[in-house]
């Protein structure tokens, strides 16, 4: 719409005062005083355009450390915003959010646009122009169903994560080509922000206020939302988006990003799938947002097809196409302290529901405890998450509270895949697997000792086979039959797959799936 684009490219301030709710149009100052509403002043010859791409444009901005990103935001003259916020006020007593709760962002968006078109028609007092109808409609829409001065924001796949961190300050995004970056986005008041958290809370059925100034949870497209009020946030509001991918990551990006090799992709395929026979146990480690619940995502794709996997996690992000998937995600105490599904509950229920595979998002507590029971009672292909620095560290964090596994129970793990997140001066924020480490049984009660059978070397980013022997890969022999040689030509063949894949640019998750599915349905034969 011309008139919109008319809007949402202007740059002057909006004029502060208006008379009346829907009085006489309000003149603009001539001189802004002030930066105008939700954006970061910036001066054009400071800047470098660095990329741009739809509405957004990344800058390098002197004397900045972080790029600068940057979208149109919209501007409302007196007279717009006044009419959009008594639309808001009519529809909000009309529209009851707790019916549009579940849907989708784009049916909730569309119900509201048009119940609020409806509103306009039905409503002449509100004067709203013929040839304006769907900007206001629009408008309200985007404040009342949308994410408002975000929206944006959330549209853009290349973005991993939105960070509001309180009144006055700019909103912050990571990108996943650039990382952290500034936005030309701010919240002047806090009540805009606390206004945004709780129409977020509304939609999915949840409350935040004084006495419960913390909220975690997922919207239905996947993406992730943590939020908190004062007095736990002592700057004001702040809000943490983690945005669902649309495209899901596989081995073969894995492979181009360079946090693994072919060789280490075909050894892990080899143990989650254990030929059928003997699938390894495996635990993920590594420090805050090194990639490990995407790892644990690509390995989970290489269980096959025919086998049951129930997966468990606070905020549900995995996705995998497979067919005989449940999915739990744990749910917090009510306002009335009841109502609490626990990660252990649901592990403990998963027993018995007869399971081929039980993955954990992120093993913290009790729940530990309970898979470790189910490892050691004949449940192999077990997998979950940890936050650690090491291997060594993961199995102290493991033994010790509040996960307190027994030393003895620690024996059923197999692999340690250690990932972390690096600032390399060379090439900026990287994602690595930095170790994937055997655990290796001892005398009862001692802890397992750990053998590396891959390690990254920094000085050259590669990494490297250590040459030590795989008990796993001893185990898996005496299972299906095949001599170490076989197994070990089992994981050239399984590497030059995965390259193959990516020389045909063969890369999306159902393509790449359906190779390695069908290949496991062949090698089912062999046994």
């Amino acid at each position: 719409m011309p008139y919109l684009e008319e809007l949402v490219t202007k740059t002057k301030a909006e004029k502060k005062g208006v008379e009346g709710m829907l009085g006489t149009a309000a003149t603009e100052p001539a001189t802004p005083t002030a930066p105008t509403r939700g954006q970061v002043p910036a001066k054009e010859e400071e800047k470098v355009l660095i990329e741009k791409y739809g509405d957004v444009r990344i800058y390098r901005v002197k004397g900045e450390a972080l790029y600068r990103y940057e979208v149109p935001t919209p501007h409302y003259r007196g007279e717009e915003k006044a009419l959009i916020s008594a639309l808001i006020e009519i529809a909000s007593k009309v529209i009851s959010p707790e019916r549009e709760v579940g849907k989708a962002p784009e049916q909730r968006k569309f119900a509201y646009y048009q119940k609020i078109l409806d509103i306009i028609d039905s409503s002449p007092e509100l004067r709203v122009p013929p040839n304006a109808k769907e900007f206001y409609a629009e408008a309200a829409t985007r404040e009342m169903a949308g994410w408002g001065l975000i929206d944006p924001l959330l549209q853009d796949d290349k973005l991993e994560d939105i960070l509001l961190i309180g009144p006055n300050n700019p909103a912050y995004v990571f990108h996943r080509k650039y990382d952290m970056m500034k936005t030309n986005i701010v919240f002047y008041d806090d009540k805009d922000i606390r206004d945004l958290i709780d129409r977020i809370a509304r939609n999915i059925g949840r409350h935040i206020d004084i006495q419960s100034p913390l909220l975690d949870a997922r919207l239905p497209d996947g993406t992730r939302v943590n939020a908190t009020v004062p007095p736990a946030s002592v700057n004001g509001s702040t809000l943490s988006i983690r945005k669902f991918r649309l495209d899901p990551i596989t081995i073969v990006d894995l492979v181009n990003f360079g946090t693994l090799n072919y060789e280490v992709g075909a050894f892990l395929w080899l143990a989650t799938d254990g030929f059928g026979a003997k699938p390894a146990n495996i635990v993920i480690a590594g420090g805050t947002a090194s990639g490990k619940t995407t790892t644990l995502n690509v390995l989970s794709s290489f269980i096959p097809n025919n086998e049951r996997i129930i997966t468990i996690e606070d905020t549900a992000e995995l996705n995998l196409p497979l067919e005989h998937w449940v999915r739990f995600e744990t749910r917090p105490p009510g306002l009335e302290g009841v109502g609490e599904i626990t990660m252990d509950m649901l592990v403990k229920n998963s027993l018995r529901m007869r399971p081929d595979r039980i993955i954990v998002g992120e093993i913290r507590g009790e729940e530990g405890h309970t898979l470790f029971n189910a490892m050691n009672t004949g449940h192999d292909g077990c997998m979950g998450t940890l936050h650690s620095n090491s291997a060594r560290e993961t199995l102290i964090r493991l033994a010790n509270a509040p996960i307190s596994i027994p030393m003895i129970m620690l024996q059923s793990l197999n692999f340690i895949v250690m990932q972390q997140r690096i600032n390399d001066r060379r090439k900026g924020l990287i994602r690595r697997v930095t170790e994937i480490a055997e655990v290796i049984s001892v005398e009862e009660n001692q802890m397992p000792k750990l053998q590396t059978l891959y390690q990254w070397d920094p000085a050259k980013d590669t990494i490297y086979n250590t040459g030590m022997n795989s008990l796993y890969i001893q185990t898996l022999s005496k299972y299906t039959g095949f001599s170490r040689e076989t197994l070990l030509q089992e994981l050239q063949t399984r590497a030059k797959i995965l390259q193959e894949l990516n020389n045909c640019n063969i890369r999306g998750l159902k393509e790449v799936c359906s190779v390695t599915q069908s290949y496991i349905l062949r090698t089912r034969g062999k046994i």
